[in-house]
């Protein structure tokens, strides 16, 4: 019987561990391990980041994407200056440099999930796109972790 609690115990760790280091591809570009912070119930913003490598010779750029519970995906970055975090939309999208990876973090590029309908909950799995120039859509699902996370682990 205990061998049977932790065989189980094991496999429900390994579980977890994949689930949240999932990686997705398309075309050059390798999109690893997306994930969200909780919000507040009342929220009507979130952020989602990964980490996007492009294994091909030319340059792509992250357009943004969507997300059943937002109203739209943008992507932005946040800059420190003299103490304040400012935060703003990258017009004309993320460029990805061939063989270059971009990870999106707080306090610096990341996904903004604009008039989410709902809040985001810590354990939900929020299924989305990516939209990038040139390789397209690709279907993504975003690990929601606990609300001030600074990784998604």
């Amino acid at each position: 019987m205990l061998r049977i609690l932790v065989l189980a115990l094991l496999l429900t760790l390994c579980g977890g561990v994949l689930a949240q280091e999932r990686t997705y591809r398309l075309g050059p570009l390798v999109i690893e391990t997306p994930w969200a912070r909780a919000t507040s119930a009342g929220a009507k913003i979130g952020a989602g980041y990964a980490k996007i490598t492009n294994t091909g010779q030319e340059s792509d750029r992250l357009l943004g994407g969507s997300l059943p519970l937002a109203t739209e995906v943008e992507v932005d970055e946040t800059v420190m200056s003299n103490g304040v975090a400012k935060m703003w939309r990258i017009e004309g999208g993320l460029d990805i440099g061939p063989g270059q990876t971009v990870e999106l973090k707080p306090g610096g590029y990341h996904l903004m999930f604009m008039g989410l309908r709902v809040g985001l909950r810590e354990g939900e799995a929020l299924k989305g796109t990516l939209v990038f120039e040139k390789a397209g859509t690709v279907g993504i699902e975003y690990r929601v972790v606990r609300i001030g996370a600074q990784t998604g682990r």
